[in-house]
């Protein structure tokens, strides 16, 4: 009975587990390692196993149904790495989490003024002692358009920053924000794309928005463009957007996701060779900016994100449906 947490962190997750589990007299074990055939045995005993993203593809689901594992608890919002059709058909339930949206909204802001401001080409300068201003200057963010693609909690906490800021705000959402009224101005994709100064990506990925930002989106933008990704790396088509940086369009990029970081973001892989041409070509480029999947990481959001797993086991448990559920269409 309880959970069994794989890749559990020692150093950040693990006090709230414990803090959370003495709460609410909920019993977990855990584990540093992923899930893998070699630990699958581990979950044994356990009714829910919690996960970050990582392969919970279909003969993973059945390998934990057959130990009796009940509920696949996400530490994360994004669900997408789950074999949902599968854990359905399984009888297994799956639950994700939220957390304040202030912190990936803040990250993202972050990285639009490391960007405007080409930080990282002059911190690497600094480093070297080359204090020039040639190939330094930047852009001011407050001046420009921001184009935010999602307008939920963490899209909503952008408007409202770089609104403040003194940013013009577009938005494309399929469902208006009422709370945005007057900050927003909602248009079509396409304008946003040809209008918006930066486009920030802040929506979960479905089969209608898969490679959202794909070449034809690339030829609507401006030539001095900017482009943040803090939410799903399968909403760029990463090939159109190195093809699109290597006819020197588009100011830069900042992405904290890529489309194919499984295995790599959260590993160590210090000494491996990394066969991975997207990101090895992305990381080529001056004027982007590789973030390894980090614009959650809060204190904050740490804890609210081992909290909501204990809710979902809790609520799953007890026969109820949480709002956090993600099931299969």
């Amino acid at each position: 009975m309880g959970i069994f947490i794989y890749a559990a962190r020692e150093f950040d997750e693990l006090q709230f587990a414990r803090q959370i589990s003495e709460e609410t007299g909920i019993g977990f074990g855990w584990s540093a390692e992923y899930p893998n055939p070699s630990n699958y045995e581990l979950a044994k005993g356990y009714e829910g196993i919690s996960v970050t993203p990582c392969d919970l593809s279909a003969p993973v689901l059945e390998a934990f149904h057959d130990l009796g594992v009940k509920y696949i608890l996400c530490r994360s919002i994004g669900y997408d790495h789950v074999d949902l059709k599968r854990a359905k058909e399984l009888g297994m339930r799956v639950g994700y989490v939220s957390y304040p949206p202030s912190g990936v909204a803040n990250y993202a802001v972050m990285l639009m003024l490391m960007v405007c401001r080409r930080w990282p080409y002059i911190s690497k300068k600094s480093q070297l002692q080359d204090y020039t201003l040639r190939g330094k200057i930047g852009l001011d963010l407050s001046m420009r358009t921001v184009g935010i693609i999602g307008t939920g909690k963490i899209g909503a906490s952008v408007a409202r920053t770089v609104s403040a800021m003194g940013c013009r705000c577009l938005a494309y959402d399929p469902y208006k924000n009422p709370s945005l009224e007057g900050i927003v101005e909602y248009v079509p994709f396409e304008r946003l794309c040809a209008e918006a100064d930066v486009i920030t990506l802040h929506a979960n990925v479905t089969e209608e928005n898969y490679h959202l930002l794909n070449e034809a989106a690339f030829d609507l933008m401006k030539d001095d463009a900017i482009v943040i990704n803090t939410s799903r790396g399968k909403l760029i088509d990463h090939r159109a957007l190195i093809k699109t940086l290597e006819k020197g369009k588009l100011w830069g990029a900042a992405l904290d996701v890529l489309e194919n970081e499984n295995g790599l973001y959260y590993y160590d892989r210090s000494g491996d060779v990394i066969v991975n041409e997207e990101m090895a070509a992305l990381r080529s480029f001056p004027n982007v900016i590789l973030s390894p999947h980090t614009a959650f990481y809060t204190t904050d959001a740490v804890y609210y994100m081992m909290k909501g797993c204990f809710d979902n086991y809790q609520a799953f448990s007890r026969g109820e449906n949480p709002p956090l559920e993600a099931a299969a269409k």
